[in-house]
């Protein structure tokens, strides 16, 4: 296991966890590991809320803005780069904490993934070829005819986990089923973890995505959205899918008013927020939920936490007593 020590920490999209985590590592000399699918590129800062210049000078950061945008950053890399990451923090006597509201980050270190192998490069082009050619419904009847069975388990309006399928059967001859039934290789311990949901009411989620939208728009948004459309990437890459870019960029081409466009952004923050709470509510009821404002708990709890697991390695190492 990577660290006896390691804290994670997610919630829905503006829900503080990036002031909590800030918090949390000034006061126990931690490193900030990023667990947000989106704030790994490094073509959008502002989108994104990836920590600020000033954040990151304060205290430490990783996994943040270290992709380029033309790749497909996976599940699967994040748990090795995760593992990496809160490796290097443990040697260097840093407390991990993981944070971020990308709920299969959080599997893949508590649960391990399915151990597909990497698709090549020229599978990928050609199935995301074809999704752009054919459209979500024809795509999936062509899943259907040759892996009905994980066609069974997908949306006919889902591109993205179709192209995944046909990727995985092009590249590996197998079905994704096939391989989502064989075991993960978890990175943590569940017991070795302090594991924290930091979910603010749903009214309060509403207000602060709208009052981020505003704020982003102010601090250059569209000036970023306009240079990664400048790039012309696959429209199928991930990053073409971070919340704000597809009414951003129909605005850059005419298509949306700006008022309509900064409308659009509000709408799919606040109903992927809602998406997210529904994930955590039926994946993490195991986690604590703090409540915000009951910082000084929140503290005292990873204080014991710390103890406890300082005492294990102690007793591990014939210290104990």
């Amino acid at each position: 296991m990577a660290s006896p020590r390691t804290i994670l920490l997610a919630g829905p999209t503006a829900g503080g966890k990036s002031a909590l985590a800030m918090r949390l590592a000034q006061h126990f000399g931690g490193v900030i590991i990023n667990a947000d699918s989106m704030q790994v590129y490094r073509d959008l800062c502002i989108l994104t809320a990836r920590p600020s210049p000033q954040d990151a000078a304060r205290v430490p950061h990783a996994l943040y803005g270290f992709v380029d945008g033309a790749q497909a950053y996976s599940a699967g890399r994040y748990a090795g780069d995760a593992e990496r990451a809160i490796a290097a923090a443990a040697e260097q006597g840093r407390v991990p904490i993981v944070a971020g509201g990308t709920g299969l980050y959080f599997k893949a270190l508590l649960e391990g993934l399915a151990p597909i192998p990497v698709t090549p490069e020229e599978i990928r082009r050609h199935w995301r070829a074809e999704a752009r050619r054919l459209g979500a419904a024809l795509l999936y009847e062509v899943l259907r005819k040759r892996d009905p069975d994980t066609a069974a388990r997908l949306q006919p309006t889902d591109p993205q986990r179709i192209v995944r399928a046909l990727e995985v059967l092009d590249a590996t001859g197998q079905s994704l089923i096939y391989w989502q039934r064989l075991p993960g290789r978890p990175i943590l311990a569940c017991e070795e973890t302090l594991r924290l949901v930091l979910a603010p009411p749903r009214a309060e989620i509403r207000r602060r995505c709208e009052a981020r939208v505003d704020a982003m728009m102010a601090a250059g948004a569209l000036d970023e959205v306009r240079t990664l459309a400048a790039r012309r990437l696959d429209s199928g890459l991930p990053i073409m899918r971070a919340l704000g870019v597809r009414p951003l960029c129909a605005h850059l081409d005419g298509r949306l008013g700006r008022e309509e466009a900064v409308a659009e952004a509000k709408a799919e923050t606040r109903q992927y927020a809602k998406r997210q709470q529904t994930w955590l509510q039926s994946h993490m009821r195991e986690w604590q939920w703090p409540k915000p404002q009951h910082m000084e708990r929140i503290l005292d709890d990873v204080v014991s936490f710390l103890r406890q697991a300082a005492g294990r390695r102690q007793w591990a190492a014939g210290d104990g007593g």
